[in-house]
């Protein structure tokens, strides 16, 4: 009995010996050119005679991860081509260019070229039905996706496509707050950014407008607005209105959260939230200050600003990066305030598609991006604010131009809010939204569309959910 025990470990350590020198040389760990340690050394680390050694490296050799040179040692050889595995990267086409992607994916095909990584560029429209049909089918093995678009996966009950990854120890704990479901964390942060304004200096300076800062309320904006707007030529301020990234920041600074009674039952009419609404209205009615033109999505506000159109604009750290090439001289700020200064948190993470093949792989390439030196170069050479808080405490020469409030998100931590917070299931704004819309454009009064939400939340709570190919959303692409 002693004796089959004893070949049941023996066959137990080798087995161990055969995979951890694969997997040190499949993660890179033992690099490509690299000389495997000494037979005696793995005969120490492995408790196995130098024969058992012997059988278990020429299986590494069959299998084309080594080559054995005579008196010289076990070299770590490049894969043969049969040997490269292919995982695809699903994210939508206009971050590419936002976080230097391709670089990104340069660095993990040098440190793992066995993994090729095929990039898979999706459309920005109904962003969360298309990566739930592209992961029902394999087509994806990793996915960026946005704490919005992660919310639509919980309600639609799709989180089941979400592969449990390891809790990401660098990050903020609010930032893998919307990405747990019970003890698992399914989404690894990757870049954040609140909401906030951008503007054009050299448009303050002319009108010899102060710049603005965190004492601003949403008047003040407004009437700073007016003196800076001019006539057929360009406007004080704008963002796309029906985003929902954007006007529930005017509800969610009335401090209160929507909540039904006993019964379900939603009552607004002599309620706080909506004040802020009121405030957005006004703005609306100030047509030399804010552009009362049809938008398809903040690239339309964006790419005014960019034109020299709009003064000041709401936007996140991402649209920052289309500004590295251009003149305009801007800089940021926080978003004005209401009862409070909050604003939205947006998250992009990453998340490895649970049907996946290759499950391995893509963790691997989860695990690189969320890395410190993969998170360093993105803090280097972006505007973008990187989920690895180490990554962005670098200090050094910078490679880009940096507005002089970069670093201001470290001071408005406390004020950034998720938008679940507000009480509401994205499904129950998706329904209120045309409500909104038409009190902001002046159609309807308050009253009355205090009334119709009414309905319309209790209504959506009560009823089944639709599946998430229901989801008609005109702007959720995950960057903003």
């Amino acid at each position: 009995m002693e004796k089959r025990i004893s070949r049941k470990n023996f066959r137990v350590r080798l087995d161990e010996m055969i995979a951890t020198l694969r997997q040190e040389i499949i993660s890179g760990q033992t690099s490509i050119g690299e000389y495997l340690p000494s037979e005696s050394d793995l005969e120490k680390r492995f408790s196995l005679s130098n024969a058992s050694v012997r059988n278990g490296l020429k299986v590494l050799v069959q299998e084309g991860l080594i080559e054995k040179i005579p008196r010289v040692g076990n070299l770590v050889k490049p894969p043969s081509p049969d040997q490269t595995r292919t995982i695809k990267f699903g994210y939508v086409h206009s971050i590419a260019a936002l976080v230097e992607m391709s670089e990104l994916l340069a660095g993990f095909s040098e440190q793992y070229p066995h993994i090729q990584v095929k990039p898979v560029e999706l459309p920005s429209g109904s962003y969360a039905k298309v990566l739930k049909e592209y992961m029902e089918s394999g087509i994806l093995d990793v996915v960026l996706i946005n704490n919005n678009n992660f919310q639509d996966f919980l309600e639609y009950d799709c989180t089941d496509l979400l592969e449990p990854l390891k809790p990401a120890q660098h990050c903020y704990p609010l930032l893998l707050e919307p990405f747990r479901q019970g003890e698992h964390t399914l989404v690894q942060p990757f870049i954040y950014s609140p909401v906030v304004l951008c503007y054009n200096k050299q448009h303050f300076e002319q009108s010899q407008v102060p710049f603005p800062d965190s004492s601003w309320t949403w008047h003040d904006l407004f009437e700073y607005g007016h003196q800076l707007a001019v006539n057929e030529d360009r406007f004080g301020f704008y963002f796309y209105l029906p985003s929902l990234n954007r006007w529930p920041i005017f509800i969610l600074q009335s401090g209160q959260i929507f909540e039904a009674d006993e019964n379900g039952r939603y009552s607004l009419s002599d309620n706080k939230l909506l004040d802020g609404l009121d405030i957005c209205r006004e703005l609306l009615t100030m047509s030399d200050v804010f552009p009362r033109i049809l938008s398809e999505s903040n690239a339309d506000a964006e790419a005014l600003f960019l034109e020299g159109k709009v003064s000041v604009i709401m936007t996140t750290y991402y649209f920052l990066n289309q500004l590295r090439q251009s003149s305009i001289p801007f800089d940021i700020s926080p978003l004005p305030g209401l009862q409070d200064t909050s604003t939205l948190l947006i998250i992009n993470g990453l998340a490895v598609n649970s049907r996946s093949r290759d499950k391995e792989a893509a963790g691997l390439l989860v695990d690189y991006l969320g890395s410190y030196e993969t998170q360093l170069i993105v803090r280097r050479k972006t505007l973008n604010i990187s989920a690895h808080r180490h990554a962005m405490e670098w200090e050094g020469e910078e490679s880009v131009y940096r507005p002089s409030r970069f670093y201001m998100y470290r001071e408005i931590f406390p004020t950034l809010r998720l938008i679940t917070e507000l009480g509401l299931e994205n499904a129950q704004f998706r329904a209120i939204q045309r409500e909104v819309m038409m009190f902001l454009s002046g159609l309807q009064d308050r009253q009355t569309m205090s009334e119709r939400l009414e309905g319309i939340l209790t209504e959506a709570k009560k009823k089944p959910k639709l599946t998430i190919n229901h989801i008609l959303v005109s702007d959720e692409r995950p960057k903003v």
